[in-house]
């Protein structure tokens, strides 16, 4: 079984941005404007798998899920974190030990790789050294390799977290079979 839950990405941070042009809206709007994006994006992922994965999308990870389909589709779900954290709440109730982040990225970097052309690649990272480079705290539309929310969560459970490229199709089999794979392993 699979739970892919959909961030909101570049459609989440236009929208929101074009919010604050708008007016002068809380955290927590912002917020509610990334979190739509989510479900459209999710939606969209559910009917690409068509009768693999239910007629709903999972937008609350407390109640019970959806069974019979072999895959589950999740968007945002509530203000203050990012999808990364719905996922790792996923993954503790399916008692899953790794939660799998697929970005536009084919690692966690020491840099913005796209600022710096010397930004290094970095294979691993504890949750201490993580938190450490990257921050602790959320903000709506964060451009983060993975929510701080989400991170202390991960860290608490014993969750380790991979992050990858999301395009490159080889590697995700790779990540899927346990086998060698680019990307960074956290926890």
């Amino acid at each position: 079984r699979f739970v892919i839950v959909c961030g909101g990405g570049a459609p989440a941070r236009a929208y929101q941005a074009a919010a604050a042009k708008l007016n002068r809206p809380t955290r927590d709007e912002l917020d509610r404007v990334g979190i739509a994006a989510t479900h459209l994006n999710a939606q969209l992922v559910r009917v690409m798998f068509g009768a693999l994965a239910p007629d709903r999308i999972v937008t609350d990870p407390r109640p019970s899920l959806p069974a019979g389909r072999p895959v589950i589709i999740g968007a945002g779900w509530e203000p203050g974190c990012s999808t990364d954290y719905d996922a790792v709440l996923l993954a503790r109730k399916f008692g899953a030990r790794t939660v799998v982040n697929f970005s536009n990225i084919a690692y966690v970097y020491d840099k913005d790789p796209r600022k710096f052309r010397d930004a290094r690649p970095l294979r691993s990272l504890s949750w201490k050294e993580f938190c450490g480079r990257f921050g602790c705290r959320w903000s709506p539309g964060l451009n983060s390799p993975f929510d701080p929310v989400a991170a202390r969560a991960a860290q608490k459970s014993g969750i380790r977290v991979v992050v990858a490229d999301g395009k490159n199709l080889a590697n995700i089999a790779r990540i899927i079979a346990g086998g060698d794979f680019e990307g960074t392993v956290i926890g």
